[in-house]
This record gives structure tokens, sequence and C-alpha cells, in this order.
């Protein structure tokens, strides 16, 4: 393990021609500067980059497990993973309950200490990122979204040392609002009301990510439709965003990634090459022993 800044360790890594595969999890906008470091010595590039994952709720959904998708699909982890669900689109008709749920359980998490088994949510990594939510909250004020719940750091008491910030729901958030179409990669979840199956599709394919996506129906064949219909690389039915198992590839589309996946078999296509062999056995080939290490 080297550890160390982009510049100092990244760079080297990834135009040194004894390095043949990259394989590299982060920003879209870092993702982009390791392909081109890596092009001209034709390496392997794997990349898994940003996303905003999306959940969509139906009118026929069942509100108390959507609710509770939505919790961990968003406040999980302190909403600091790629498949974070920070994005919910609420069919008209379930909306306000849905809204009185969500801020009610998201008013209820205990924020602490992560390693301690009463806390719910934990701290932001850094300050760094820390300072980018607390933009995107006066961000998202700006942009005239209604702050339903948190939107600010907590820094007393025992808070006082550490990256902490409250769990932040926007409401009356418009698709086209920045906090709705950028990875903010914290605790902050836009909700936005939809019409029909159709809408929520339409908005959930609206932004230039494509990793994960979910629904909340009692609908099979709605299950099946937004399950065709949203580009991402991972979908779910009643369940959130979160949650990839090791067995089953893993990644997104456009700007989420380059086509490759992590984990499961498909992971061996970037770890690996493959070789076509071919044999003539009309003539006469003498038996051998063959190591197989040496093929």
């Amino acid at each position: 393990m080297v550890t160390g800044d982009g510049p100092e360790v990244g760079t080297p890594m990834t135009t040194d021609e004894r390095v043949r595969v990259v394989s590299f999890t982060g920003s879209t906008h870092v993702g982009r500067i390791v392909n081109q470091a890596a092009a001209p010595s034709f390496k392997k590039v794997h990349l898994e980059m940003g996303g905003k994952n999306v959940i969509m709720i139906m009118e026929d959904a069942n509100l108390e497990l959507a609710v509770d998708g939505c919790l961990w699909g968003g406040f999980g982890t302190t909403g600091q993973r790629c498949t974070a669900a920070s994005r919910v689109v609420v069919h008209e008709k379930v909306h306000k309950a849905f809204v009185e749920a969500f801020v009610a359980r998201a008013k209820a998490l205990r924020v602490g200490d992560g390693l301690k088994e009463d806390t719910d949510m934990g701290p932001s990594n850094s300050e760094g990122q820390l300072a980018t939510v607390m933009e995107y909250v006066k961000i998202g004020r700006n942009e005239g979204a209604t702050l339903a719940t948190g939107g600010r750091r907590l820094d007393a008491g025992s808070y006082a040392r550490g990256y902490f910030h409250e769990p932040t729901i926007f409401v009356d958030v418009d698709p086209k609002m920045r906090i709705a179409r950028e990875e903010i990669f914290g605790p902050v979840v836009s909700v936005m009301s939809c019409r029909s199956l159709e809408e929520a599709i339409q908005i959930g394919n609206g932004v230039e990510y494509g990793l994960s996506a979910s629904i909340y129906t009692q609908d099979i064949n709605r299950a099946f439709t937004a399950m065709r219909d949203l580009y991402t690389g991972i979908f779910y039915v009643n369940a959130p965003t979160i949650g990839a198992e090791v067995h089953l590839p893993f990644g997104g589309t456009r700007n989420t990634g380059n086509g490759h996946r992590e984990a499961g078999v498909a992971a061996l296509d970037v770890f690996s090459e493959w070789k076509s062999v071919y044999i003539d056995f009309s003539g006469k080939l003498q038996r051998a022993q063959i190591d197989v290490e040496q093929i």
C-alpha cells in the first residue's frame, strides 16, 4: 500500500510503463485526469466515479418501507458512498405523507461517534468534505428549495472536535437545481414530486450519472418498466440504492464509469487478458509435460 496525494503518487502510477492496469474509484473530474494520464501507454483503465442516485416512490408503495429505505440510503455512512440515495422522487398523491414521515425519522437520527453502538450517523470524513456539504446547503437555499430539516454544522459539546453535520432534507426541489444534479457526498437529500412513473423515470435519468436507482411499488409491471428504462448499472425494487453484493457486477453508465465492472466474475475482464489458442492435431504433435504456469 502506498499512500499520498495524486500528484506525488497517483500520477507516477498512472504514467509508469510497468503499471499495466489502473482501477480508480473517485470523482468524475479526477477520473478523467486518470484516464488521460494512462492513455499514452494504452493501459487498461477501470473507472468507478460519481453518482446521483434516485429512489422513486409510487402512490401504491409501502410508505413505511420506503421511508426506511430513504433514511438509510440517504444518511447511512453519512451519505458518503457512491450509491447513496441523494434524490427521492415521490408521487404527488403520497408526497405529503412521505415527507412528514421522512422528516420525523431524520430528526430522530442520533449523530455522533461512529464507533458507538447507539450512533445512527457519524461525521464527514474530513474538514474539506464538511465544507462541501455546508456549501451545498447554502446553494440549495439560494436556489429556492425549502429546508425541511437539518442544514447546520454540529459543533457544540461533544461535536466540537469533529466534522459533524445534521441530516438534511430539502423539499420543493426542482430537478434542474444543482442540489438535485450534483454529487454532494454528504447527508443531504433532495425530495421532488412527480405525477406519474414516466415523469419519475425522466427525472431519474436527468443527471449525468447512471450508477444506482430504486423504485418502491407493489405493481410488478411498474417495477419492470422502471428496471428497463432507468439507465443505470444497478437497480433495486423495494430497497434503497445501497447494499450491492460482491457476487454481482458493480458499476454504472455515462459519467459514472467507462463500461467496466467491479466485483463478480465481470471484474476478471479488467484484471486479466484473453488469449485465444489454436492447436492443429492433424500433424504429429508430441506428448509433453507442460507446466500450466508457463501458459
